[in-house]
Parts: C-alpha cells; structure tokens; sequence
C-alpha cells in the first residue's frame, strides 16, 4: 500500500465506501475501519503497518493544509 488510492480499493474489496465531504473525517474514517479489520485478523501486521503509515502521512498533511488555509 503506496497510496491513499490503494487503501480505497483495499477497503472496497471488504464493501467499505467512505466518502463524507470532510477529507479529515474520511481518513480518521478510514483509519477505524483499518484497525477492525486488523482486530478481527483479516489484515496481516505488514501491510496493517504500510496502511498505517500512509494514512498517518495523509492526515498530517490534510492537517497542515488545513492550518495554512486559516
């Protein structure tokens, strides 16, 4: 898992769509359905981390953006 793009797919293949209109609350979104998916064992450590560090790297960023703008 390289991209956000990726975790999306990944995510649908287990029928979850996220998309709120708020891309802060979409990751943090993202992010629970990652670590129920990883407490129910349908994730193995690798990639749960690779996901992790994708997303912790987008809200960062989304963060940053969003204290610019203000």
């Amino acid at each position: 898992m390289k991209t956000m793009y990726d975790i999306q797919q990944f995510l649908k293949k287990y029928g979850t769509f996220i998309y709120t209109g708020n891309r802060l609350g979409d990751l943090r979104m993202m992010e629970l359905e990652i670590n129920e998916l990883y407490e129910l064992g349908f994730i193995e450590n690798k990639k749960y981390i690779e996901i992790k560090m994708v997303l912790k790297k987008e809200i960062t960023s989304t963060l940053k953006q969003k204290k610019g703008s203000q």
